[in-house]
């Protein structure tokens, strides 16, 4: 069991309250953590150490930053193996995928220390004679960064990375649900030099966590935030910083198509289906959710597809035959059940897995989904994929399209022009030709759509997010005015 500490202004300390809360283990209910539960106070408290550090971050040389950040992917790579060990304990998943979660995350943090020098502006044409008009970008100041549990060390990062290479420092609110993983990492960066105030990591209670969040976004000095997680707490986020009026980016939940046309290496799909579909049991916002496959290929792919999925075991992380591992909670796994249920009672069919036992719930393939039952609309975000037949492009589309939802797609065929010219069609932030929907990069611009929310993470698009533009002109000759 570990004792986890709020970490503010450089220093770790009790909640002022001194209260905790547990959080245990998905699969055996062991406490694993206890944490301290975060007070109004706290959070003040955070923002006001960040707000004293961000003069001196604000005015460091880029070289400084850029050697922070990377001493930070260097020490984060160090923690690989705690971090394995304390993602499985808390979240339940399985070990390789913790694993990868490092070393995209130390890639995010490279790539940050990457974009220190390029947070440029331009000289604009001004119509006054003698005038240099000039656009800047500068630090917006304090960022506030929420973090979900399902890639806890990528998006956790991810919410702090880009905003300290722009010269803001950040105040983590870290997921209920793995507060000693986010601990460590606020532990790694203040470690790497990232102190004294430039990253804060708070841990909450469950039950406090809406007036938490609603007292940061308030606080005058926060100045942006981010906010990865469900679109139903995306949307109280973005109507809360709407309301303060702080620019928010929110990166929330999906419902990843993945078409396969006639013409598809059905192989290749079958494999990239499954990766997309079930990898951390489906516990990602880009899975494949709803796989919109050619009436002409369909049987030959579902079969296919049930069949690797029968190879694929569920069970306990630390059981070398568990090929995939626990979803987060009984309680997820039972609501996937019950869109299980809804659809078979409706008519679809179940043509792999459906055995659900606590939180470790068996990849499932189900076929001909339809409008009428709730899988075909509502995020799953569990180890389960929906078929639906379609009979052309057009029609692909057309379903494809059928959702509030807009991250990750992907299209499967062998005439790329093809794949193109629906790509363009397809109302996602993202999409993959001959690739799954699961797929992420440092520096690529990730982000969604509609009900996926707004806004970039990522490489140079993420500048905009952290930073304020401003116009500044300086008047090198005398100016004449009409007064």
């Amino acid at each position: 069991m570990l004792n986890v500490d709020l970490l503010i202004g450089g220093e770790r300390r009790k909640a002022s309250s001194g209260a905790t809360f547990e959080r245990r283990n998905p699969i055996t209910s062991d406490v694993v953590t206890v944490a301290a539960a975060a007070t109004l106070q706290d959070a003040d408290d955070a923002v006001a150490a960040a707000h004293r550090a961000q003069s001196a971050w604000a005015a460091s040389a880029p070289a400084e930053r850029r050697g922070r950040l990377l001493n930070a992917a260097a020490l984060l790579e160090q923690k690989m193996e705690a971090l394995i060990a304390l993602g499985v304990a808390e979240i339940g998943g399985a070990p390789g995928w913790y694993g990868f979660n490092v070393s995209l995350a130390a890639n995010m943090l490279r790539e940050a220390a990457s974009m220190t020098t390029q947070i440029t502006g331009e000289v604009i044409p001004s119509n006054l004679p003698g005038n240099l008009a000039l656009a800047v970008r500068q630090p917006a100041g304090v960022v506030l960064g929420i973090a979900p549990w399902n890639a806890p060390v990528i998006l956790a990062v991810r919410a702090m990375a880009m905003p300290l290479a722009c010269g803001n420092p950040v105040v983590l609110k870290s997921s209920e649900l793995c507060p000693a993983t986010h601990q460590l990492i606020g532990v790694v960066l203040q470690e790497a030099g990232l102190d004294g105030g430039v990253v804060n990591v708070l841990s909450n209670a469950p039950a406090d966590a809406a007036q938490l969040v609603e007292r940061l976004i308030a606080n005058p000095l926060v100045r942006r935030v981010n906010f990865t997680g469900s679109t139903a707490v995306g949307r109280i986020v973005g109507e809360l910083s709407a309301r303060h009026l702080k620019p928010a980016l929110l990166e929330l939940g999906g419902k990843a198509p993945f078409l396969v046309l006639d013409d598809a290496d059905l192989g290749a799909a079958t494999e990239a289906a499954a990766f997309g579909a079930f990898f951390n049991q489906g516990q990602i916002c880009m899975s494949t959710e709803r796989l919109i496959v050619h009436q002409a290929v369909a049987d030959d792919f579902v079969s296919r597809l049930s069949s690797k999925a029968a190879t694929l075991h569920a069970g306990n992380p630390e059981q070398s035959n568990s090929v995939l591992a626990s979803m987060v909670s009984a309680q997820a796994a039972s609501r996937m059940k019950s869109l299980i249920e809804d659809a078979v009672g409706k008519g679809a069919l179940i043509t792999a897995g459906g055995s659900i036992e606590g939180s470790i719930a068996q990849p499932t393939v189900l076929d001909h989904v339809t409008s009428r039952m709730r899988i075909y609309g509502e995020e799953s975000f569990g180890p389960v994929v929906c078929v639906m037949r379609v009979k052309d492009d057009d029609h692909a589309v057309q379903v494809a399209n059928d959702t509030e939802y807009g991250l990750a797609a992907a299209i499967f065929s062998r005439d790329v022009s093809r794949a193109l010219g629906l790509a363009a069609r397809l109302q996602s932030g993202i999409c993959h030709i001959n690739g799954p929907t699961v797929h992420d990069e440092a520096q690529m611009p990730f982000g969604g759509v509609g009900a996926s929310g707004y806004g970039r993470f990522g490489g140079k698009a993420a500048i905009a997010e952290f930073t304020e533009l401003r116009w500044i002109t300086i008047q090198n000759v005398p100016r004449h005015y009409p007064i």
